[in-house]
């Protein structure tokens, strides 16, 4: 019985697991990209504005969340203080999203529409 090395050329630098037509050659697959690292001015809200929503979670507390707002990290910080202070709540900035506690949808808006900025 021939061992499997005998058999051919070994490959120990192969990371091809399955294939249908072949191997493919190093680097990276076609079609396929590296994902880039999010620009500090990108916005989470998808082109869509800044959305102000009431969010209810587990165990019945409300979350006002705050979206798309444009900006670097350290603008939409300095704005997620100056939310949790006009409002009288705490909060804070997860992935791009400022959540304040409570329903603060209203103050929020008011806040906003000082600034200038439009909220839907």
């Amino acid at each position: 019985m021939a061992k499997r090395a005998d058999s051919g050329p070994a490959r120990t630098d192969s990371r091809l697991v399955y294939s249908t037509g072949g191997e493919i050659p190093h680097g990276p697959v076609a079609g396929t990209t590296r994902p880039k690292a999010s620009s500090p001015k990108a916005s989470v809200g998808g082109g869509k504005g800044i959305r102000v929503r009431l969010e209810r979670r587990p165990g019945g507390r409300d979350i006002t969340t705050v979206l798309g707002v444009p900006g670097t990290a350290d603008a939409l910080a300095c704005l997620a203080r100056d939310l949790r202070a006009a409002c009288g709540a705490g909060g804070t900035v997860r992935e791009g999203v400022i959540e304040l506690q409570g329903d603060q949808v209203d103050k929020v808006r008011n806040v906003l529409g000082a600034r200038g900025m439009k909220s839907r």
